[in-house]
């Protein structure tokens, strides 16, 4: 079998851009023959041959797509492609494409990677994945599969990488071992397939993802009245991952975007108010390892900008906020944010050492309504841990008994962990509030950060985006490493297993704003206004708008 390649380069058919190919339902392996592309499309059992540049797509086995349906992984080695299907592994020849037996396990298979004559295998049934060796056909081996969700493979000489579609989470595995080296999120969910590009040139090796799922549009029906209904569509495709790893600083980093954002206020008050020399703060956005500010400017009205604790903070001024006086005032940045995620085991926290007393003296107290005093919070902060001493283990229990006795509601306003701990269900900034709780009890410093997301669309460039809710996560404090993220709620999936994407990572669309300070807050002749007097959601309405500018280029190492 041939594969006729574009006339174009090799370095202008790998960039950026994302690959669609045209009429697929639902991708799963992908993998390169040379500079290549393949994937199968599990629906429909097509065999597809990609063009990278214009998506022109080519079924190469027409004779035998009925054998390809439900296929999940594909690998090629020489001359040979090798599939999963159901329980099974099959292999044939690229240019008969006659599948031919080559084992059953007692559950389905999920993804395969082959090197050589070693034969990597996925299973999410069994939690593991399974090593064979290809003359003998009996298992070599196993490793614990790293992630919760369906697994998808693909292998080099020294490494496995591995991609979870619920984790959307791409692991680096030692192939010898089994060892994770570190962990990547990818900048969309559901990754189905992931495949290794060498540069014949240069021998660089460049990963890409293969993703699958549903997406909600609006759809205009003729026939209903109103016309227009919301209903689901496949949505796939194909997008190189970039990563850079920091092994002293364990963290790696991946896809991310340059982002213009705007957070404005209207002042629209609800009763008439008057308020003396006003001074209304709001914090900026910040400089951290994952996310960079290029630049700061106002909206409507000009600040002065302070420096609150290490944090940047616009200032406006006002001589007085009369009844009737109306505003529009606020701040628009430029903000380049990728994904980051950590990789620290139990052992790492070891022997730590304590964290200084002025983050203990501040970040160990109940200073915002944690009703820390109370009967069922102090049991539940007993309960969350047992006997366990290591700060890891301990934060990730914490995390797991708040998983498994909240699910997630949205309310007008925020309740103190008592409640919500009772109630059982609670947003995001209350399950911060329980987290927090059951965190400082526990000997723990953490801190709420947030406080928005950017809708999550990479691809939707230069529109203009609105979130439809704030969003706040936590921080907790490794004695020599510093502040490590953990998401609040959304690896709450309601199953037996929890996810860990977002344990010691955050996404790309997380904006992080006035870490350890407030983000807004006014003061009227020096003093700061009582949310009990005068509510700033009382004041004013706020304006959140975000622009995916552009994908952010690769790592430079």
């Amino acid at each position: 079998m041939s594969f006729a390649l574009s006339s174009l380069t090799v370095s202008q058919m790998f960039g950026q851009r994302i690959i669609r190919p045209i009429g697929a339902a639902a991708l799963g392996g992908i993998a390169f023959i040379q500079d290549t592309l393949i994937a199968i499309d599990t629906i429909k059992g097509h065999l597809l041959q990609i063009d990278p540049i214009t998506d022109n797509t080519k079924v190469i086995n027409p004779h035998q797509v009925r054998e390809f349906i439900d296929v999940t992984g594909i690998a090629v080695w020489q001359d040979t492609l090798w599939v999963t299907r159901g329980y099974s592994v099959y292999l044939c020849n690229l240019n008969s494409l006659a599948l031919e037996h080559f084992i059953t396990l007692p559950y389905p298979a999920n993804g395969i990677a082959v090197w050589e004559s070693t034969i990597y295998v996925s299973c999410q049934k069994l939690g593991d994945i399974l090593i064979f060796d290809r003359n003998t056909r009996a298992e070599i081996t196993r490793f614990y599969a790293p992630g919760v969700g369906i697994e998808n493979l693909a292998v080099t000489k020294e490494t496995l990488w591995v991609c979870d579609d619920v984790e959307q989470s791409v692991y680096c595995l030692d192939r010898a071992t089994g060892e994770i080296q570190f962990s990547v999120l990818t900048p969309f969910d559901s990754p189905s397939g992931i495949a290794v590009h060498t540069n014949n040139t240069n021998g660089k090796e460049s990963l890409y993802l293969a993703y699958a799922n549903e997406e909600p549009y609006i759809r205009d029906n003729p026939n209903a009245d109103p016309n227009h209904e919301l209903t689901y569509r496949d949505r796939t495709f194909i997008h190189p991952l970039y990563y850079s790893y920091d092994p002293e600083k364990r963290y790696a980093l991946s896809n991310g975007y340059l982002i213009e954002m705007s957070y404005a206020e209207e002042i629209a008050p609800l009763d008439d108010v008057y308020l003396p020399d006003v001074e209304w703060r709001i914090a900026l956005p910040s400089d951290t390892n994952r996310q960079k500010v290029r630049s700061v400017e106002p909206i409507g009205l000009p600040f002065t900008e302070e420096i609150i604790d290490g944090q940047r903070v616009a200032l406006f001024k006002f001589d007085a906020l009369t009844p009737g006086e109306q505003h529009l005032f606020g701040w628009k940045a430029l903000v380049e944010v990728r994904a980051m995620k950590y990789r620290l085991t139990p052992r790492d926290v070891e022997d730590i050492g304590s964290p200084p007393a002025e983050l203990q003296s501040r970040y160990l107290v109940d200073d915002d309504d944690l009703a820390m005093d109370t009967a069922i919070v102090l049991n539940a902060a007993q309960e969350a841990i047992g006997t366990e001493t290591n700060l890891l283990r301990k934060m990730y229990s914490i995390r797991n008994y708040v998983y498994d006795h909240l699910s997630y509601g949205i309310k007008p306003y925020i309740d103190t962990p008592d409640i919500v701990l009772e109630r059982g269900i609670g947003s995001c900034g209350e399950y911060v509030g329980v987290l927090l709780a059951l965190c400082r009890l526990n000997g723990i410093v953490c801190r709420t950060v947030g406080r928005y997301k950017c809708p999550v669309n990479g691809e939707q460039q230069g529109v203009p985006l609105q979130p439809d809710f704030n969003h706040v996560w936590l921080e907790f404090y490794v004695p020599g490493l510093g502040w490590l993220p953990m998401e609040s709620n959304p690896d709450d999936l309601g199953g037996y297993a929890h996810p860990t994407r977002f344990f010691m990572g955050l996404a790309w669309y997380h904006i992080e704003i006035g870490k350890g300070v407030s983000f807004e807050y006014l003061t009227s002749k020096g003093e700061r206004v009582k949310k009990e007097d005068v509510a700033i959601g009382d004041l004013a309405i706020n304006h959140v708008r975000f622009t995916i500018l552009s994908e952010l280029p690769p790592i430079e190492e």
